[in-house]
C-alpha cells in the first residue's frame, strides 16, 4: 500500500458493528455512535455478526455476550479464530459484572468490555481509543510492508535489485530441484555504457537504464518471472519452469524490443543505437548442486557474447 492508499485509509469513515439481540439497545445504540461520526452496521445474533465479517470487516465490534443462536463469547471466539490478526477489536458488552464473565470474555478473543447499563461517556472513550489503536497497528504494519518492498527494489530502475534476486533464485532452485523442473537464467550487460555516460550524461543514462529495465520486465512478463538489476548495466532475469528455449525466446524478445526502440548510442563500438549482450543458461536444479553453477554457466555465456563482438545471444544448457 502506498502514500495514497495511507491518505484514503486516514480519511475513512470508521465503520462499528453493533451486535446484540435487543432492537431497542441497537437502536439507541446507533444514534449514540452516528452522532459522534461513525457509520454503524447491526446484526441481532453471532451469526449475522459472522457473515457481515465474511462481507466486509468493520474497524470495531460492539458485541453483546448473551444472545440466542449463538452467545457472544462462542462469536467472539470464533471471529478470532476465523480472522486471525486480521480481527478488528471487540468491545464485549455484558450486563454479567462478576469476574468469572470477564475473565471467559477476554479468553474468548475480547479486548476490553462494557457493562450494562451503559454508561455513555465511558463507551465513547472506549471505542474512540480502541479504533484509533486498532488503526495506528494497521498503519504501522502498512508502512512495515512498504518498508521490505523498497529493500527488495531498485531505486533507479524499480525492477527488484540483488537482494530480492539471491533470496528469489535460491527458493526457486531448491523449489524446482523438488519438482524436477527447469530452471533458466538470462544475464543482460549494456554495451559500452560508460562510453554512453561519457557521450550524452550520467542523467541520459539513468533513463537508458529505465527503459532497458522496462523493456525486459515486458519480455519476461510471466507471473513467476523476476528482472533484476545485478549491478550498473548489469540485469538478470529468472524463468522458472523454462528450458533454454524459452529462455532463447525472452532473449530474443529482449533484443527485438531494444532494436524497435532505438535509443541512440553514437560513442558505441558495434551499432548506432543501445545494444545488450546476453548469456543464456538452463538446467534442472538439483539439491545435490548450488545455484552458484547456473549463475556461473549464463555469466560464462555473458562473457563469450562479450568477446565475441558484443550485441548478441549466447546461450548454454547442462
Amino acid at each position: 500500500m502506498d502514500n495514497t492508499d495511507l491518505n484514503n485509509f486516514n480519511n475513512k469513515t470508521p465503520q462499528v458493528l453493533v451486535v446484540d439481540d435487543e432492537k431497542i439497545l441497537r437502536l439507541v445504540l446507533r444514534r449514540s455512535l452516528t452522532k459522534e461520526g461513525y457509520k454503524v452496521i447491526e446484526a441481532s445474533n453471532g451469526e449475522q455478526c459472522l457473515n457481515i465479517c465474511e462481507q466486509k470487516l468493520p474497524d470495531i465490534v460492539l458485541l453483546d455476550a448473551r444472545m440466542p443462536i449463538l452467545d457472544g463469547f462462542t462469536c467472539c471466539a470464533k471471529l478470532k479464530d476465523n480472522l486471525g490478526s486480521e480481527c478488528p477489536p471487540i468491545l464485549m458488552i455484558t450486563a454479567l459484572y462478576d469476574e468469572q464473565s470477564v475473565e471467559r470474555a477476554f479468553e474468548a478473543g475480547a479486548t476490553d468490555y462494557i457493562t450494562k447499563p451503559i454508561h455513555w461517556p465511558v463507551l465513547r472513550r472506549r471505542v474512540r481509543r480502541l479504533i484509533e489503536s486498532s488503526w495506528t497497528m494497521i498503519q504501522l504494519k502498512i508502512a512495515n510492508k512498504e518498508l521490505e518492498r523498497l529493500a527488495t527494489i531498485d531505486g533507479l530502475t524499480q525492477v527488484a535489485n540483488r537482494r530480492a534476486f539471491d533470496k528469489y533464485f535460491n527458493n526457486e532452485w531448491y523449489r524446482l530441484a523438488r519438482e524436477e523442473n527447469p530452471l533458466s537464467l538470462v544475464l543482460c550487460d549494456i554495451d559500452f555504457f560508460k562510453r554512453y555516460n561519457d557521450t550524452y550524461g550520467h542523467q541520459s543514462g539513468d533513463e537508458c537504464l529505465k527503459q532497458v529495465a522496462q523493456i525486459l520486465g515486458e519480455a519476461a512478463k510471466r507471473p513467476g518471472d523476476l528482472v533484476a538489476r545485478y549491478g550498473g548495466e548489469e540485469f538478470v532475469v529468472i524463468l522458472p519452469s523454462t528450458d533454454i528455449q524459452g529462455a532463447i525466446q525472452v532473449a530474443e524478445t529482449i533484443e527485438t524490443k531494444l532494436y524497435k526502440k532505438a535509443i541512440p548510442h553514437s560513442g558505441s563500438l558495434v551499432s548506432d543505437i543501445v545494444t545488450v549482450s546476453l548469456g543464456g543458461a538452463s538446467t534442472i536444479p538439483s539439491v545435490k548442486s548450488s545455484p552458484d553453477n547456473l549463475f556461473y554457466e549464463a555469466d560464462k555465456a555473458l562473457y563469450k557474447a562479450k568477446k565475441a563482438g558484443r550485441n548478441r545471444l549466447v546461450h548454454v544448457s547442462y
